[in-house]
């Protein structure tokens, strides 16, 4: 008799997806028991075997370990990101700390990792491929950044924090979640509409649909692609102050969402854990393991761009204060005053409106876009698949062959804001390319856009449009892989590199011919006028200033708070200390405040990290210009070189020696200040 929980049975869905429409939350607590038995199994067998450790029966073997919680971790994380539920994150909270002290146990096997010891000790005698050895150095460390060397209490003590870590960061996202939700700006009537152009007035009219409110009502949530325009347009100063306190005050309450308390906490413990690795602050074990490898590399990097952004906001700032002059308005500019005006001062400089823009930018006419230019760049064809379901019906499936028709991967794509979602856009695979395992990827997109008004497109804005390539760059850096062991597969790479490949891809969305080709009015069908293109370009660099300090604070910020040896008091008062430290103008702000900064705080994965923005923008801003250098933005010789050096090699090659394969040299700077707008003046 079959098991009726549809997550012990194998999957038969197309490219081997789960049955989604079978899975409930309660499916998980078995599955998860059945597949960590499983591995704790196979890592016993593994560390108790009687012939010497070698290649094939340790490292091989152990990539090759826990394929069913591998594939069971990636399902539950997407759907607890995607399409959750009270149930689910009862579930995810309480798996977190289990699942946490699995890997613990596993990394800290004492016969396992004296069998990968032994190995690395005699890697120089191997006779070890390239990729095997990358493999082995790259296992190594993650014993060792797991505590493998720790004294048997110090173990005991660090898998403890890192189980009760992993249950902060859980809460922390989910408070952020529940925030988001938790905020919706009725707008009931015209004078609540006022300045609002007809794509946001459909956008927020679909929303207040989707959450079944009257017929009428308008409602602005707190995702970024409705709350970006709202105050970008709205005419109603009080109600884009309302908004704006909404959206930076996520996690700064005495609410059942606060995460003041929550950031302290998973500071002290991080604080901690680096002290076990011996290192003085969480910076300093965290950027071990990075291209920047140290603080002041960081620092420079940040320093460098810090003050031309502040001289470029500044300027700025005047355009901003002659629009506020130009009609009237003489009171302080705050900072749910800058977008507002500084449409208006793009508007008037450029005679660019966004509304006039946004028709040219039909979300299904950009995806054919981004499609395009891989399929030039790198031989793909993607084959639209209606009949794979994904877990919600906003997700769409596509097959991506190879340029002679064999199967590359699977992608999907899942593009709308909704309730059960978290904010943002990201990529992750529900399956990871390996030779080894036979195993072809499976690639998941997610972005958050505010769904059009029934019966008509979602229409995206410029920065909208970037965000579906950038995201799309990761998910090529997936699909692409070509590996042998899972890994190394893909975006496994160190943190400040993986966002080269999604950086790097947002270039060709802004490239002419692109957008001549697939930029069409959705009405009309009319490709977008070259006068608009003209006025799109020589706007390009408008409002960088601003957005490069928001940026970069956020940075600075995050750097500040893991570079202490406790945590502070008061999380909320040092980020505002650390701010006027820096003398950041206090109509910016931050991207993201740590009480809602999820980058940070809902796992490790960017803490002490975000900088890695700005230090990938260095590399895909100098590996762009390669393109241009060869005097085709498609030209094939590159984009072979693109695609083995970057895209193929996962984490098989150290970063800076992938990237010195690719350029044929170091990357520069000055690329990156110029595209952004950045670089002095010269004498």
């Amino acid at each position: 008799m079959n098991n009726p929980n549809p997550l012990l049975q194998d999957w038969t869905g197309a490219h081997g997806l789960p049955p989604f429409a079978d899975i409930a939350p309660g499916h998980f607590q078995a599955a998860f028991d059945a597949a960590l038995a499983e591995h704790r199994a196979e890592v016993d067998a593994i560390a108790a075997q009687v012939e010497p450790p070698s290649f094939a029966n340790t490292l091989a073997a152990f990539d090759a370990s826990g394929r069913r919680l591998t594939r069971l971790e990636h399902l539950f994380y997407t759907l607890a990101a995607s399409a959750t539920s009270p149930e689910l994150q009862v579930v995810q909270r309480d798996l977190a700390a289990p699942l946490s002290a699995h890997g613990s146990a596993v990394y800290m096997h004492a016969g396992l990792f004296a069998r990968v010891d032994a190995l690395f000790e005699a890697r120089e005698r191997l006779g070890l491929s390239a990729e095997q050895r990358r493999l082995l150095e790259r296992v190594h460390l993650d014993f060792l950044r797991a505590g493998a060397r720790l004294s048997p209490e110090a173990k005991a003590r660090y898998a403890a924090v890192m189980a009760r870590l992993a249950e902060l960061n859980t809460r922390f996202a989910q408070n952020v979640l529940a925030s988001e939700n938790g905020y919706q700006l009725r707008l009931a009537g015209e004078a609540d509409l006022a300045g609002l152009p007809g794509f946001v007035r459909a956008a927020a009219r679909q929303a207040a649909v989707e959450r079944a409110l009257e017929e009428g009502v308008h409602v602005i949530t707190l995702s970024r692609s409705l709350i970006v325009p709202f105050l970008s347009f709205s005419a109603r100063r009080d109600l884009r102050e309302q908004a704006w306190r909404a959206w930076v005050g996520r996690g700064d309450n005495t609410g059942e969402t606060d995460n003041r308390a929550i950031c302290r906490e998973i500071l002290e413990l991080r604080a901690e854990q680096a002290a076990l690795h011996g290192h003085a602050c969480y910076a300093d074990f965290a950027l071990e393991d990075t291209m920047a490898r140290s603080q002041a590399a960081v620092m420079g990097l940040l320093e460098r761009v810090w003050h031309p952004a502040l001289a470029a906001q500044a300027r700025e700032r005047e355009a901003v204060l002659g629009a506020m002059a130009a009609v009237g308005a003489t009171h302080e500019l705050q900072p749910w005053d800058w977008r507002f005006y500084a449409e208006q001062a793009r508007r008037a400089r450029f005679e660019l409106d966004e509304a006039e823009v946004k028709p040219y930018f039909p979300l299904e006419r950009m995806v054919a876009a981004m499609f395009d230019c891989a399929s030039r760049l790198f031989g793909l064809q993607f084959k639209p698949r209606p009949d794979i379901a994904g877990y919600h019906a906003d997700v769409r499936a596509y097959e991506v062959l190879n340029a002679d028709g064999s199967l590359r991967g699977l992608f999907l794509q899942d593009n709308f804001a909704r309730p059960t979602k978290r904010s943002g856009a990201w990529m992750n695979a529900l399956r990871n390319q390996s030779r080894a395992l036979g195993a072809t990827p499976v690639i998941l997109n997610n972005n958050n856009f505010a769904r059009g008004a029934a019966g008509e497109p979602t229409l995206l804005s410029f920065d909208d449009v970037r965000t579906l390539f950038h995201e799309f760059g990761h998910g090529l850096h997936g699909l692409l892989s070509s590996v042998e062991h899972e890994r190394l597969a893909g975006t496994q790479v160190l943190r400040d590199f993986v966002e080269l490949p999604s950086q790097l891809y947002e270039h060709w969305m802004a490239e002419p011919q692109v957008l001549k080709t697939f930029a069409r009015h959705w009405q009309t069908d009319e490709p977008l006028p070259d006068a608009l293109l003209a006025k799109l370009q020589a706007a390009r660099q408008f409002g960088q200033g601003y957005e490069t300090l928001r940026y970069t604070a956020s940075a600075l910020v995050d750097i500040a708070v893991h570079a202490l040896p406790e945590a502070p008091a008061d999380v909320v008062a040092f980020e505002a200390e650390t701010l006027a430290q820096w003398r950041l103008p206090a109509e910016v702000g931050l991207n993201h405040r740590l009480t809602h900064f999820q980058h940070l705080f809902s796992s490790a994965g960017y803490a002490a990290g975000y900088y890695v923005y700005l230090w990938a923008e260095v590399l895909d801003c100098d590996a762009f210009d390669a393109f241009v250098e060869a005097g085709s933005v498609f030209d094939a010789d590159v984009a072979a070189r693109l695609r083995e050096c970057i895209y193929a090699a996962g984490n098989s090659r150290e970063p800076g020696e992938a990237f010195r394969a690719f350029r044929g040299r170091d990357p520069v700077v000055e690329p990156m200040l110029k595209d952004r707008g950045l670089l002095e003046p010269a004498a």
